[in-house]
């Protein structure tokens, strides 16, 4: 295995003990890619937990962009900080009218779970309840209130 970036040790927050940013950060200028940077770095740390990079989620992101998990890893894999990881991916990012992008980034940020595929809506119906308060219940509106609710980063 090769040795990791010292910068990276430094930058990786440790997802055992801690949550990676909200999906609906923004890095780039796009959603959903902070989280992915934050979940990279952990796993090149050693420190993932039970996330993953380049999962589902941040495949939304690599869809879009058309850029690839495996090279925006070898770039994070430099020790790179969130600026210049910003301006990688805008110089790797397929190019789109600013509009496009802000339009994805709202298609994705106000998603709700009953839009996704049947699987996944299976899938949330038994996750939701065994990780979030039923309290909370009622915040839940987004898909990406799952993720904020479980790591408690909304609104009280």
């Amino acid at each position: 295995m090769n040795a990791v970036h010292p910068k990276v040790l430094e930058l990786a927050a440790d997802l055992t003990t801690s949550f990676p940013r909200s999906p609906r950060d923004m890095l780039a200028g796009y959603i959903i890619v902070a989280r992915a940077v934050d979940k990279c770095r952990a796993e090149l740390a050693g420190k993932v937990g039970a996330y993953k990079f380049d999962g589902f989620m941040d495949g939304l992101f690599f869809s879009f962009t058309g850029i690839t998990g495996p090279a925006l890893r070898e770039f994070i894999a430099t020790g790179a900080e969130d600026e210049a990881v910003a301006r990688w991916i805008s110089e790797h990012a397929r190019k789109r009218p600013r509009a496009e992008i802000v339009q994805w980034n709202n298609e994705w940020r106000y998603k709700r779970i009953s839009e996704m595929p049947d699987r996944f809506q299976q899938f949330m119906e038994r996750y939701i309840p065994s990780v979030i308060d039923p309290e909370q219940m009622p915040k839940l509106t987004y898909l990406f209130d799952v993720f904020d609710l479980e790591e408690k980063k909304f609104g009280s």
